[in-house]
């Protein structure tokens, strides 16, 4: 079987199991309303089994962000209540920047080679703009929580930014969103809808930051202009 019929085959299978959790009662569970209504259930399973829990939860949160399946925002609610904003600010990035990086892998190995080897002329301008400033970036799209996490897991994968660069940007820029969920989710009694998380002041700092993150390729925008001048 050659390399190319082996790479559809696992694409299929793949988009398979997506579709198959996606219209899963998988979906129904992974709900605000279902994680109120189950609050003190699952504090107790916490409680009786915490480490397995623990375990359990990066596992769910790695298999959620590889598998890109909706719910990523629910399971950091449920993080918080039931670890605590910090700690489960720590199990999540674990999970999410390992599940991300899987589906990072994928897409280079399934589609991004080929990809790049066809369209190498093409392609040439952006994976030189990638490879000075890809993670400024990354960083940048990663402060805002606003862009869907897995699509920018795909369209890394695309890229010929280094995994190195995919980890670690991943690792640092999801967590003040992690925090802001995980923190609401901790407070979880107060909250009665996602959009009470988001507050005008959580979202003026997720700017800033990527403000911060992008601010190297403004400079070096600038400092190139002044030269041609």
């Amino acid at each position: 079987m050659t390399k190319r019929k082996i790479k559809i085959i696992l694409l299929a299978i793949i988009i398979a199991v997506i579709v198959a959790l996606r219209f899963s009662p998988l979906g129904h569970l992974l709900t605000f309303e279902h994680l109120k209504e189950n609050r003190e259930a699952l504090v107790s399973l916490v409680h009786d089994h915490y480490w397995a829990s623990i375990m359990l939860f990066i596992v769910v949160y790695f298999l959620v962000t590889a598998l890109s399946i909706p719910g990523a925002v629910i399971l950091t609610l449920a993080g918080g209540f039931l670890f605590g904003a910090l700690a489960a600010t720590a199990y999540i990035d674990v999970g999410a920047t390992s599940g991300a990086s899987l589906a990072f892998l994928s897409a280079r190995y399934l589609v991004g080679r080929q990809l790049q080897e066809k369209y190498e002329f093409q392609l040439r301008k952006l994976n030189e703009e990638i490879r000075l400033n890809g993670s400024s970036y990354l960083l940048t799209i990663r402060f805002i929580p606003v862009f869907p996490f897995f699509i920018v897991n795909l369209l890394a994968g695309l890229t010929k930014i280094p995994l190195r660069t995919f980890v670690w940007t991943t690792l640092v820029g999801i967590i003040p969103g992690t925090a802001a969920f995980a923190f609401a989710g901790q407070e979880i009694g107060s909250v009665n809808s996602l959009s009470d998380i988001l507050s005008k002041k959580i979202i003026a700092a997720f700017l800033a930051l990527a403000f911060i993150a992008i601010l190297p390729v403004i400079l070096k925008r600038i400092r190139g202009a002044r030269k041609k001048t």
